[in-house]
């Protein structure tokens, strides 16, 4: 059984400048050993859900960047993230290997820093394939975090899909209003 977990989205959005990514140094900090295993990076036709939210034409494609999350040398989460090729091609999120900093970074210095974020968490039974990769056992269920990030002109610069086992998990939020 994984440890209980409790994850705040602030500190994973926002640029980290010559620092590691937000998730292992948020799991060095709580005396665990958190890792990003990159499983594919690519340019693929998204999922509907994705287009609409990047705002890309049907069948145009987009950067996907694939990733096991690991807590303890434990696949705890499956991270996809997509951004617009006009932003991603020819830069280190079109490129198969860790990003300093993490994406918030690089887009931050591509122009496109983050600005707004609205994310979205359902639950539901794993799928075969989630069951293999997150060593679940039949019946558990996960749950599905969607978020979209938005730069300060409002354009859509990333949607992530993060599917995480349900078990251990708790999901923070602090809002300013």
């Amino acid at each position: 059984m994984p440890p209980t977990w409790t994850s705040t989205s602030a500190h994973y959005v926002t640029p980290r400048t010559g620092q590691r990514d937000a998730w292992t140094e948020d799991t060095a900090q709580r005396g665990h050993a958190g890792t990003n295993r990159l499983l594919e990076v690519a340019e693929t036709t998204p999922p509907t859900g994705v287009a609409d939210a990047l705002q890309v034409p049907a069948g145009e494609p987009v950067v996907v960047r694939r990733r096991l999350v690991e807590l303890d040398g434990r696949p705890i989460e499956l991270a996809d993230s997509y951004y617009p090729v006009s932003i991603a091609r020819g830069t280190g999120l079109a490129e198969h290997r860790k990003i300093r900093g993490g994406a918030p970074t690089l887009l931050a210095e591509l122009g496109h820093a983050p600005h707004q974020v609205e994310e979205e968490v359902t639950a539901r039974p794993s799928t075969g394939q989630e069951r293999e990769l997150l060593d679940l056992e039949d019946g558990e269920p996960v749950l599905v975090l969607e978020r979209l990030v938005r730069d300060a002109d409002g354009q859509p610069v990333e949607v992530s899909v993060m599917t995480m086992a349900a078990e251990g998990r708790r999901l923070r939020y602090e809002l300013s209003a």
